[in-house]
C-alpha cells in the first residue's frame, strides 16, 4: 500500500487517524463505498474462526450541493448501519474506536468513485507503445482515461494544446521512450502540457499533478519544461526497455496524488480521510485488488464487470496477466443513448423477446435517459434494459480485448503461418482459458430473478468451453479490494462466502454450423448416483439442476463437427460446480447468431428464456 501523508483539517472536531491494527486484532471491521449517487456501509465481524459480512447500511452520496460535504453522506449510512445492526458506531459524529462489547470498531476502510472518480489523460511518445502501457497503468490505478495523447497521434501540436485546456482532467500521465532512448518525443509532450497550463477540476488554486514515468534521460529538461507550472511527481519509466512493462510505480504514485490532490480538495475529502485507519482508495482500483487476489489465491484466469449508469468497468487476470478497461460511455442510465449509438438499434432489438417498433424502442431508450434514476417497473421495460445491458456488455468486453494485449513494439521471429495468425495472438484473453466470470452492478446484483443475471452474462461475453458464472452480491467488491490491503485473509474469507453468488456453470460450443444439427451427447453423473444422459442440437440451451453445493462429473461428446474447446469431435470429462440456477449446456455456437426474420427470433429468445425460467410466463 502506498504510505501517504494526511494534513490534519485545520478547526475541525474529528479524531486524528487511527493507526491500523494488526490483522490478529481484528473483530469488527467498518468498510465504506462513496459512489457517485450512493454510499454503502458494511459491516465485517469475527465469527468463531471465521470473518462474515453482517449488515448493510446506505444512504445518498453527499459531495454535489447542496451539501457538498461526503462525510454527510457517510454518516448517514453508518447511521442506518447503527440501526440495523443493534451496534454503537459514532459517539456525535466521531467513531467509537476500538471495538468493546456492543460498541466500536477496529478498523475504518473506504473507497470512493464521488465526485466523478479519478479522471486522467494520458501522453506517450508512441500511441500502440508507450501510450498505451501508460492507459493500462492509469486504468488499473482506478482512473477514467479522458484521453490519450502521442507524438504520432496525427493531431496539430494547437490541436493537442486545446484538448488538454478543454479537457481539465485531474491528473496527467506522461510517458515515454525506453531508458536510454528517445528524448525529443517525450520532451515535446511536456512542452505542449506546458503551453496548455492546464487548470485542474477540482480545486483550480492549486497545480495540475502529473507523473512523469518515461525515459530515465529525459528527466532533467521534463523537469525544466513541467516544474514551474505543474506539481510534477518523477517515478521508475513504465516501459524501461521494449520487451518490459514496470506499471506498479507510477500506479502506486497516482493513487497517492489522488489523495494528497485530487480527493483533498474534494468537497469533505479531507474530514473523510482523517476517520479512516488506511489510504482511501478509487472505487475500480480496489476491485481490481479483489479481483487480482481471487485469481492469485485460487490459480485461476478470471473476468470480472461492473456495469453502472455511465460506464463500465472490466477487469481480466489471465495467466497473472492484470488488466482493466473503463468505457466510459457504455452504461444504462446516464450513458444508455450512447450504447444505443454505438450498438445500432438492429443489435439492441435482437434481445428483444417480443414485438416492438424501433421508433418505439428509440424513444423508451431516451426517456431513460432524461430519467436516469428510474428503474423499470413493468415486464417489457425490465426486458428492454436487460438487452440493452447486453449490448453494453459485449462493446465494453470488445474494448476490453482491444486493449488487454501483449506488448507491441516487441521483435519475434515468426512464420508465415504464425504471421496470420498475429491478430489473433494479440489479446491476452483467451476464453477457452477462463475459469470464473464475475459479474456486479445493479443490472445484474440486483436483476429480479438470478437466471436473468446469467442470461446477460452469458449472452454478453459468450464463454467459451466450461466457465463458472458469479455475481457479487450486494456490491462490497470495493471494500474487499481496499481491506485487503489489510487483511488479505479476512477479504477472501468474505469474498468466497458472502460476496460471491454462484450462479452456475456453463458449458457452450466454440463453433457454429447449420441450426438444428445433432452436435453434443451429454452425461451428467449428479451426487447421490443419479445419472442424466441428454442429446443436444446446435441452436438448444438445457439446463439442468445442481446447487450452489453440489458438484457433478459430467461427460460431453461433441459430434465430429463441433468444438467444445479441445478441438473438433474431441470429448471432454469435468468436475462442474452447481449453482443458484445450475448447470447450463448452451449449444448456440459462436459467435451467437439468431433468426432475422423478427417472428423466428422472438420465438427463439423466448425458448431459450423459458429454458432458464428467465421470466414470468
Amino acid at each position: 500500500m502506498v504510505e501517504t501523508s494526511r494534513e490534519q483539517p485545520q478547526e475541525s472536531s474529528q479524531k486524528p487517524p487511527a493507526k491500523a491494527p494488526t490483522p490478529g486484532t481484528l473483530s469488527v471491521i467498518l468498510a465504506t463505498d462513496c459512489g457517485s449517487t450512493t454510499t454503502k456501509a458494511i459491516l465485517i465481524e469475527k465469527k468463531g474462526d471465521e470473518y462474515r459480512q453482517t449488515y448493510r447500511g446506505e444512504a445518498p452520496t453527499t459531495v454535489e450541493a447542496p451539501f457538498e460535504d461526503v462525510t454527510r453522506g457517510v454518516l448517514n449510512s453508518l447511521t442506518e448501519l447503527e440501526e440495523l445492526s443493534g451496534r454503537k458506531i459514532l459517539n456525535g459524529e466521531n467513531l467509537i474506536m476500538p471495538s468493546a462489547g456492543d460498541e466500536g470498531v477496529d478498523i475504518y476502510v473506504s473507497t470512493s468513485s464521488a465526485g466523478g472518480g479519478l479522471q486522467m489523460m494520458v501522453a506517450g511518445a508512441v500511441k500502440t507503445m508507450s501510450a498505451q502501457s501508460a492507459q493500462r497503468a492509469a486504468l488499473g490505478a482506478g482512473a477514467i482515461v479522458t484521453d490519450v495523447i502521442a507524438s504520432n497521434d496525427k493531431r496539430m501540436p494547437h490541436e493537442r494544446i486545446e484538448l488538454i485546456r478543454q479537457i481539465r482532467p485531474d491528473m496527467i500521465l506522461l510517458s515515454g521512450g525506453t531508458d536510454g532512448g528517445t528524448v525529443t518525443h517525450v520532451v515535446e509532450l511536456a512542452e505542449y502540457i506546458a503551453a496548455a497550463n492546464p487548470r485542474a477540476r477540482l480545486g483550480t488554486t492549486f497545480k495540475l499533478p502529473v507523473v512523469y514515468a518515461g525515459n530515465k534521460d529525459a528527466r532533467d529538461k521534463v523537469r525544466d519544461t513541467l516544474e514551474e507550472v505543474t506539481s510534477l511527481h518523477i517515478t521508475d519509466n513504465i516501459r524501461p526497455t521494449l520487451d518490459t512493462e514496470n506499471l506498479m510505480p507510477a500506479r502506486h504514485a497516482i493513487q497517492q496524488l489522488f489523495l494528497e490532490h485530487v480527493m483533498a480538495h474534494a468537497p469533505g475529502y479531507k474530514e473523510l480521510m482523517a476517520f479512516t485507519s488506511a489510504p482511501i482508495m478509487p472505487t475500480p482500483a480496489a476491485v481490481g485488488v479483489i479481483i487480482e487476489n481471487a485469481a492469485r489465491m485460487g490459480n485461476i484466469n478470471v473476468v470480472g464487470v461492473d456495469i453502472g449508469g455511465a460506464t463500465t468497468d472490466v477487469f481480466s487476470v489471465f495467466d497473472g496477466s492484470f488488466t482493466r478497461t473503463v468505457s466510459a460511455n457504455l452504461g444504462l442510465s446516464y450513458s444508455v443513448s450512447n450504447v444505443l449509438a454505438e450498438a445500432g438499434v438492429e443489435n439492441i432489438m435482437r434481445w428483444v423477446p417480443f414485438s416492438i417498433d424501433e421508433s418505439d424502442l428509440r424513444n423508451r431508450i431516451k426517456n431513460k435517459m432524461i430519467r436516469p434514476t428510474t428503474i423499470p417497473q413493468l415486464l417489457e421495460e425490465l426486458k428492454i434494459e436487460q438487452a440493452i445491458s447486453r449490448e453494453a456488455l459485449r462493446l465494453a468486453f470488445e474494448q476490453h480485448k482491444s486493449l488487454a494485449v501483449k506488448l507491441k513494439g516487441v521483435q519475434k521471429a515468426r512464420d508465415i503461418s504464425q504471421a496470420f495468425r498475429a491478430e489473433e495472438e494479440e489479446t491476452l484473453v483467451d476464453m477457452l482459458k477462463l475459469d470464473l466470470l464475475i459479474g456486479s452492478g445493479g443490472v445484474l446484483s440486483h436483476a429480479p430473478r438470478r437466471s436473468q443475471a446469467m442470461m446477460m452474462l452469458i449472452d454478453g461475453f459468450e464463454p467459451q468451453g466450461v466457465t463458472q458464472i458469479a455475481v457479487d452480491s450486494i456490491f462490497m467488491m470495493p471494500h474487499l479490494g481496499v481491506l485487503s490491503t489489510i487483511n488479505p485473509e479476512a477479504a477472501q474469507e468474505v469474498f468466497v462466502k458472502d460476496c460471491l453468488v454462484h450462479l452456475g456453470t456453463c458449458v457452450s460450443v466454440v463453433n457454429t454450423r447449420k441450426p438444428g444439427e445433432k452436435c453434443l451427447r451429454v452425461k451428467i453423473m449428479l451426487p447421490g448416483g443419479k445419472v442424466i444422459e441428454d442429446d443436444l442440437t446446435l441452436g438448444e440451451m438445457k439446463l439442468y439442476p445442481l446447487s450452489a453445493d453440489e458438484e457433478a462429473d459430467i461427460e460431453v461428446n461433441p459430434t465430429r463437427h463441433f468444438n467444445l474447446g479441445r478441438g473438433r469431435g474431441s470429448a471432454i470429462k469435468e468436475k462442474v460446480r452447481g449453482g443458484v440456477v445450475g448447470l447450463v449446456i448452451d449449444a448456440r455456437g459462436r459467435p451467437l447468431s439468431m433468426p432475422a426474420a423478427k417472428d423466428k427470433r422472438v420465438r427463439q429468445l423466448n425458448s431459450w428464456a423459458e429454458v432458464l425460467d428467465t421470466y414470468p410466463a
